[in-house]
């Protein structure tokens, strides 16, 4: 890779297309064809990109295509990557900065790599900042052994909306001081090995329960309240100083004079709210511009790209009409509005690129830190220790629901004490009695709300028929917003370990057979409607 220029000397030494172009980052895909990759790199090439995003395939979500295209394994995704990111820097003109998403770790976006708890689990955690700190670092540190400079996370969402689509548990949680105190603790990990951040999506994509891959989200809220609530862990983060801010494509008419424009276009929003009142002065990158929020809004190639960098946005992620982005900001920017932007870029990309590191592909393992990051979470939700007590004491049956493979939590149980256990279905759903008492284990099959964490409704049937039935405790790992789809009423006891991982599991265990206690508390407010 060669060394990258000084901004004083790229700003004599490029020219003004070439800046335009160093504005772009195009999305790189892990698993693309040879094809794909050539074409690539005679953008890059060509056009002077100056940076690329990382995904895993054409077919991940952040393509708007989950569920429609088959997401194919590739084992060697971390080789793929790094010698991806190799081959794309050989033929810049200019040294590329490198992102990726990897809000929980590499694993977001690559197989085989290490996998760190969702920040719903992180936001249990109370008062252990330093452990959110360690999450940062550990995954910056992965960053750097990959070849990857900007870490776009944390994510600053307040999580107030069950049915956000979205976000929900990739928030720290509903409490402003909370989710603003660990999102501070994961940058300053994350900066901590010299990788870079960006707090996303502004002005708060929380309360919302539209998927802006696919639909344009609509804020409804005084300015007042989006000061006080939305607004605040993004103010509080700017003034600790951080990297970037992620403008998310949600509509917030309070901000705009009641214009129902995406936020990602909107100077009142970018360059009133966030550059003037608030005070930022780094770079503004935009949420993806393939996102069907916006993209089906402009379908007139380049236009969407200017529109954007006119509102004030100095990195353009995720551009599909790349070629005519260019041409359009080149036709329609004052030099100085070029300049402006190009500086903020090229300072961020001399603060985050190690010109002399060389790649290793030595990775962190995580489980010593996840098994402290379960102890310190895991959250007794309803009940008590002496229901847990009693449980453990007397005769009674283990009910997993969710978990085809063997039952990491149950197995450990067993080893202490007897168990019988059981898969949940309409059989034994049937035949149980009012009188014996079941330790359920519920493992939902997704993380996301959409069609009820992906229980069907005979499932919700049979779990909640199973819980009026007999005397039920509960041990979720998963979202605790799937309870709003559960008889908790009705349970004795119901435990929340939020993450499924072989040590979270053998912690939940510790925990019923009376080990370990229960530090966590609940990140969000659920509502049994």
């Amino acid at each position: 890779m060669t060394k990258l220029l000084s901004y004083q000397q790229a700003r004599e030494v490029l020219t003004f297309k070439e800046k335009v172009g160093q504005l772009f980052m195009p999305a790189a895909f892990i698993n693309d064809s040879e094809e794909e990759i050539q074409r690539l790199e005679v953008l890059i090439r060509e056009h002077c990109i100056g940076g690329l995003c990382f995904f895993h395939s054409r077919a991940s979500a952040a393509t708007n295509f989950e569920g429609r295209k088959k997401i194919v394994r590739n084992e060697q995704s971390v080789e793929s990557l790094k010698n991806l990111i190799k081959r794309y820097q050989k033929v810049a003109k200019y040294p590329l900065l490198i992102s990726i998403d990897a809000e929980w770790g590499l694993a977001m976006r690559i197989e085989n790599t290490p996998q760190y708890p969702y920040a719903i689990t992180l936001g249990a955690i109370e008062e252990q900042l330093d452990l959110v700190y360690e999450v940062g670092k550990n995954i910056a540190y992965d960053c750097k052994q990959v070849g990857v400079h900007w870490n776009l996370s944390p994510v600053v969402d307040i999580n107030t909306n069950p049915f956000n689509p979205v976000i929900g548990y990739r928030s720290f949680g509903g409490d402003k001081e909370q989710v603003a105190c660990k999102a501070a603790a994961f940058v300053r990990g994350t900066h901590s090995e010299g990788i870079l951040t960006s707090i996303k999506h502004f002005p708060g994509h929380g309360d919302t329960a539209t998927d802006s891959h696919l639909g344009l989200p609509i804020i409804n809220k005084t300015k007042k309240a989006l000061l006080t609530n939305e607004l605040y862990p993004f103010q509080q983060l700017i003034a600790t100083g951080i990297d970037a801010v992620m403008v998310g494509h949600l509509s917030v008419p309070s901000l705009t004079d009641g214009k129902s424009i995406p936020a990602s276009i909107s100077k009142d929003i970018i360059q009133g709210i966030l550059r003037n009142q608030m005070g930022f002065e780094g770079v503004v990158i935009s949420d993806a511009l393939n996102m069907r929020s916006v993209s089906k809004l402009y379908p007139k190639k380049g236009e969407l790209e200017w529109l954007a960098f006119d509102a004030g946005n100095d990195v353009l992620c995720f551009s599909e009409h790349l070629e005519e982005g260019i041409a359009s900001i080149l036709k329609n920017a004052s030099k100085n509005q070029l300049g402006e932007s190009f500086e903020r870029l090229w300072k961020l990309k001399e603060k985050g690129i190690n010109v002399t590191k060389e790649i290793t592909g030595k990775l962190i393992h995580p489980e010593p830190l996840n098994r402290k990051l379960a102890q310190e979470s895991l959250t007794l939700f309803k009940g008590s220790e002496n229901i847990l007590s009693s449980y453990r004491n007397t005769d009674m049956t283990g009910v997993v629901f969710g978990k085809s493979e063997q039952c990491t939590f149950f197995n450990s149980i067993s080893k202490a004490i007897p168990l019988r256990s059981y898969v949940l279905n309409a059989t034994f759903s049937k035949s149980s009695t009012k009188k014996e008492r079941v330790l359920l284990a519920l493992f939902p099959p997704q993380i996301k709300p959409t069609n009820n964490f992906g229980l069907e409704p005979t499932e919700l049937q049979r779990i909640n028929a199973l819980i009026r039935r007999t005397e039920v405790v509960v041990y979720l790992f998963g979202n605790p917003y799937a309870l709003q789809h559960i008889d908790i009423e009705n349970a004795k006891a119901v435990v929340l370990v939020y993450q499924d991982f072989e040590v979270f599991q053998e912690n939940a265990a510790k925990h019923f057979l009376g080990k370990v206690p229960a530090k966590g508390i609940l990140p969000v407010s659920i509502n049994k409607s």
